[in-house]
C-alpha cells in the first residue's frame, strides 16, 4: 500500500509548478487524474527533440498520472467535470487568477459539488498589489529576493539554474495539500489552500532576510565584501553562514573543474597540512576563525594553489578522508552518468511508448513503506475511456463527445 493510494487527484495543472507537485502526489501513491484542453497541456509540444512526440518537458513533469480530455468551455463539459469534482479528494490548478472563476466553478460552488474537496491553487503571487501579474520562474526570483542576493559584487543580478519558481513552488503545494488532507480526516471537511511562487521564493532566502537585518548592527563578516550599504548584497560563491565556504579550481581547468570547500574551525589545520602548509595551523596570523576571517580571499587562494594541480574527484577524497566538508560541481552530464545516483533510484531511465527510453529525475521523497516506481508519462488523452467509463458515460456518447470537440 503506497502512503496516498485511494486519494484521488484532479489535476489541473500546466507547464510546470504545478505537475511538479501533482506528480510528486503521484509518486506517493495517489491516482492523479491530469485534465488536459483537447489540444493538451502546452508543454508537449515545447522544447521538442524529436518531432510529433511528447517533449522531455512534458514527460519529466508528468510521470505516473493518467491522462483525460475535457473542453472546458463546451456545456457538456462543464457538466462532465461537475462529475469529476464529486468524486475527487484533491484539485490542482495553477491557471491565471480567476480562470476556474469564469469557468463558473468558484471555491463556493466547488464546495457545495465536494464539501471534503481540497483545493489547491497555486498563482505567481498573493493578493495585494501584484496579484494580477503574470509569473515565470525567473520572474518569481526576481521578485522573491533570489536574484539581489545571486551573483559577483561588481555584476548583475543572476538568476538560479535551480528552479525554485516553479518546482519549489510545487514542493510548498504539496506540504499545504498534505496538511489539508490531514486536517480533514479529523474535521471532515476540505479546505482551499494558496501557494504564490513569490512567497515560496521568498521562504527559500529566508537566511537573506536574516542577514538584512543583521545588516543594522554593521558590516556582515562572514562576507567577503569589503564595503556594504543598505541591503544584502551579491557575495559571490561564499556561503554567508558560519562557516566560510568557496568553489576553488580544480586540474585540467574546464568550466565545471571547481570543487566547494567550507573551512570549519576544527578543518584549518588538516587544510593546512594537505595543501602543504603545515607552519599555518598555529601561526597566530591563521591559527584562529577571527585571524582568518578578514582575509578569506587569501586562504582560499591558497587552497586553490593545491587544488589547481589535481582533479576534483582526487581533491574530493583527500578532503574527506580529513572529514572536510567539501563537493565537487557535479554538470547535468556527470548528474545523468552518476552510477551512484542511478544505485539511489534519483536518476531514473524510463521507457516511452512513442520516444523509447528517457532518463528523468526519481523522487526525492524516500519512505520506507511507501516506495516509489517511476512509470511512463500519459499520452494526450489515454485515459478517457477508462475514467469517463467510471463517470458512466457510454462508449457511444464518448465516440460522440470526441467528433463534437468535448473530449
Amino acid at each position: 500500500m503506497k502512503a496516498l493510494e485511494g486519494v484521488r487527484v484532479l489535476d489541473m495543472t500546466h507547464v510546470q509548478s504545478g505537475p511538479s507537485a501533482t506528480q510528486l502526489l503521484a509518486w506517493l501513491g495517489a491516482d492523479v487524474v491530469k485534465l488536459e484542453a483537447p489540444t493538451g497541456d502546452i508543454t508537449r509540444q515545447q522544447l521538442r527533440d524529436v518531432p510529433d512526440v511528447d517533449s522531455l518537458y512534458f514527460t519529466m513533469l508528468n510521470c505516473n498520472k493518467r491522462s483525460i480530455t475535457l473542453n472546458m468551455k463546451s456545456e457538456r463539459g462543464k457538466e462532465i467535470f461537475t462529475e469529476l469534482v464529486k468524486s475527487a479528494d484533491v484539485l490542482v490548478e495553477n491557471f491565471g487568477p480567476g480562470a476556474v472563476d469564469r469557468m463558473g466553478f468558484t471555491w463556493e460552488r466547488l464546495q457545495e459539488l465536494n464539501p471534503r474537496l481540497v483545493y489547491a491553487s497555486i498563482k505567481g503571487f498573493g493578493q495585494g498589489r501584484y496579484a494580477k501579474f503574470k509569473a515565470y520562474e525567473v520572474i518569481a526570483q526576481a521578485m522573491g529576493g533570489s536574484m539581489s542576493t545571486t551573483g559577483f559584487e561588481e555584476g548583475p543580478p543572476l538568476a538560479t539554474g535551480a528552479q525554485i519558481g516553479d518546482s519549489g513552488t510545487g514542493v510548498h503545494a504539496v506540504a499545504g495539500i498534505l496538511a489539508a488532507l490531514f486536517q480533514r480526516s479529523q474535521t471532515g471537511r476540505g479546505q482551499r489552500v494558496q501557494v504564490a511562487m513569490q512567497h515560496a521564493v521568498l521562504n527559500l532566502c529566508r537566511v537573506k532576510l536574516r542577514d538584512q537585518q543583521r545588516l543594522t548592527h554593521g558590516a556582515l563578516r562572514e562576507y567577503p565584501n569589503r564595503t556594504f550599504g543598505d541591503e544584502v548584497p551579491r557575495s559571490g560563491n561564499a556561503s554567508g553562514g558560519g562557516q566560510p565556504g568557496w568553489a576553488v579550481r580544480c586540474a585540467p581547468g574546464g568550466p565545471n573543474d571547481y570543487i566547494y570547500v567550507i573551512v570549519q574551525p576544527v578543518g584549518w589545520k588538516p587544510v593546512a597540512n594537505i595543501i602543504g602548509r603545515p607552519e599555518l595551523a598555529d601561526d597566530p596570523e591563521w591559527a584562529t576563525p577571527e585571524a582568518r576571517l578578514p582575509k578569506l580571499d587569501k586562504m582560499f587562494q591558497l587552497i586553490e594553489e593545491w587544488t589547481i594541480r589535481h582533479d576534483k574527484w582526487t581533491v574530493l577524497d583527500r578532503l574527506n578522508a580529513e572529514n572536510i566538508p567539501c563537493g565537487p560541481i557535479l554538470s547535468t552530464k556527470e548528474l545523468v552518468e552518476d552510477e551512484s545516483l542511478r544505485d539511489e533510484g534519483i536518476v531514473v531511465r524510463v521507457e516511452h511508448p512513442e520516444r523509447g527510453e528517457f532518463v528523468t529525475v526519481g523522487s526525492p521523497l524516500q519512505l520506507s513503506d511507501s516506495p516509489v516506481d517511476v512509470r511512463t508519462p500519459p499520452l494526450l488523452g489515454e485515459h478517457n475511456q477508462e475514467i469517463y467509463g467510471e463517470l458512466g458515460v457510454s462508449a457511444d456518447e464518448l465516440a460522440d463527445l470526441k467528433t463534437n470537440g468535448v473530449i
